[in-house]
């Protein structure tokens, strides 16, 4: 039976998405864990994560959590990011005054401002909440039987700018054009939400229980 880690560090909407994986696969078991061993045996791991950034990679540190990801993803074994599960990849965020982040990726995680304008000099809200199209940037099978320019839901008030644009699976444009997606071998992570971005997202969760890892 194929088995998906979701790595529970406290800080995800943990039962969302473990149901949109369910929902979407057959002959799969999904675990919640923090589980070192468990983690390690799963033929999946997805790192989720919702929060301020402090938090989240403190509690990944106390747990051992930064180890677990290094770990997998050095193993070749389908690995997802998710919202801040994506951007705790990179070197740094300046959230909380600024955060050290897992420096698996290189890229920083930044504000998008408290005067934020549209093309047309329109203010816009911050955090981003709600929908917004995403231009697919590399053939990745992740995004198959998803349409160029599908639109994706995004809650989040800071935004990746990748390194490596080469790395790059996916662009978007709130006031600033930022990186919405990382794929690199066996990792694939975006900074919106599929369980939350109906069919569109559901197909994309349903393509990583079907990934073999490779690009």
């Amino acid at each position: 039976m194929n088995r998906i880690a979701v790595i529970d560090y406290g800080m995800g909407n943990l039962h969302s998405v473990a149901k949109a994986l369910e929902l979407v696969s057959e002959d799969t078991e999904v675990v919640l864990t923090a589980d070192p061993q468990v983690v390690r045996d799963a033929d999946r791991v997805l790192l989720p994560g919702v929060g301020a950034i402090r938090d989240c990679i403190a509690e990944m540190r106390r747990l051992g959590v930064d180890a677990e990801v290094k770990e997998a993803i050095q193993s070749g074994k389908p690995f997802l990011g998710i919202c801040v599960g994506y951007q705790a990849l990179t070197d740094f965020s300046e959230e909380n005054g600024g955060v050290d982040c897992l420096g698996e990726f290189g890229g920083r995680v930044n504000f998008f401002g408290k005067r934020l304008k549209d093309a047309q000099g329109e203010k816009l809200k911050v955090p981003h909440m709600g929908w917004n199209q995403v231009n697919q940037t590399l053939d990745h099978p992740l995004w198959q039987g998803i349409e160029q320019d599908t639109r994706f839901y995004f809650v989040h008030s800071y935004h990746v700018h990748l390194a490596d644009k080469a790395l790059v699976a996916g662009t978007c444009e709130y006031g600033v054009p930022f990186d919405v997606g990382l794929a690199k071998d066996n990792v694939f992570a975006v900074q919106f939400h599929p369980e939350k971005s109906s069919k569109a997202g559901l197909k994309l969760l349903q393509n990583f229980v079907n990934w073999n890892g490779q690009q």
